[in-house]
């Protein structure tokens, strides 16, 4: 590194789901800074089923291999417990949490007519569950600290939905409004906490056409997900777009709307296209206190009215 480097020497990270793709990314990424590194996988099959200590280890090998230091953890974010012993890791190895990057997941595909609850249970066990699984025992420790950085992990199936794919789509889109909470909760303390939203080339893609992509390796997303991790992250609250090498800020938009002092079901009719109107949209950041600032907006509108 140069001097000039953002580093993460004395650093603790976990990475959930740290043991191939995305995750292994972020894992050597940050372990390359100089952090301490919890490498979590479960080793399942991408369905979620089974467990392999290899892959975990392979990357904790990895990272000890190039200088740095790491130590594998095999707990399933699926259960409160598990949450509680990834953490715990951190803790009996290195004494300290300062980075926590929930990436774990599994994919089960079916219809919406067709899927079963088992699927739609065991994929929000992993992605939302599993998210507050370890937010939960980890969010105390850093604010006590006073520092702390956490990344969940979205995506545009949360943001726009996709076909085959509710449960999956259901659990990015809560990973949303658990980071605005962990957010909100976590500012006073300087516990800041984003959402990434990648894209990549991964076991995920398996059984699609990836033929006519652009490059889209973990390695584009990875060092968004790093400045989110650092300690120069100045941002909180936030959703961050990676793909394809491109890196952008998604957010929530309402539009204006329309005031009446009252309505009827043909005024929404005859007002759709007004209040459809996005050429002004507004937006309400989370931190510092946007669920407050959508209130006062639309009561303004109504007492601008009376």
């Amino acid at each position: 590194m140069s001097p000039n480097d953002l580093s993460f020497d004395e650093r603790v990270a976990v990475v959930t789901g740290g043991g191939r793709g995305l995750g292994r990314e972020y894992a050597l990424l940050l372990a390359s800074r100089g952090a301490k590194v919890v490498v979590n996988d479960v080793g399942g099959s991408l369905t979620g089923d089974g467990a392999d200590a290899g892959p975990a280890a392979a990357v904790v090998d990895e990272i000890r291999t190039a200088g740095g230091e790491a130590v594998a953890s095999t707990d399933s974010v699926a259960t409160a417990a598990g949450g509680e012993s990834i953490v715990a890791t951190a803790l009996d190895h290195y004494g300290r949490i300062d980075v926590l990057i929930h990436n774990a997941g599994n994919v089960r595909r079916g219809s919406l007519k067709d899927m079963s609850y088992d699927d739609f249970d065991a994929v929000l066990d992993v992605h939302l569950r599993g998210a507050f699984h370890v937010v939960r025992p980890a969010f105390p420790l850093m604010c006590a600290a006073g520092y702390g950085r956490i990344v969940l992990t979205s995506s545009i199936g949360g943001l726009y939905g996709n076909a085959g794919v509710a449960n999956y789509a259901a659990a990015k889109a809560g990973i949303i409004g658990l980071t605005n909470v962990v957010a909100l909760e976590g500012a006073a303390e300087d516990v800041r906490c984003n959402a990434i939203v990648p894209a990549a080339v991964t076991r995920m893609a398996e059984g699609l056409d990836t033929s006519a992509y652009p490059p889209m390796g973990s390695d584009l997303v990875a060092p968004a997900v790093g400045w989110l991790a650092h300690e120069s992250c100045s941002v909180t609250g936030e959703l961050f777009v990676a793909i394809a090498g491109r890196i952008a800020r998604a957010f929530i938009a309402e539009t204006p709307g329309v005031y009446r002092a009252s309505w009827s079901i043909e005024d929404v009719g005859e007002q759709l296209d007004a209040i459809r109107d996005d050429t002004a949209p507004l937006v309400f950041p989370p931190v510092p206190d946007g669920h407050a600032d959508h209130i006062r907006y639309s009561f303004g509108m109504a007492a601008g009215h009376g």
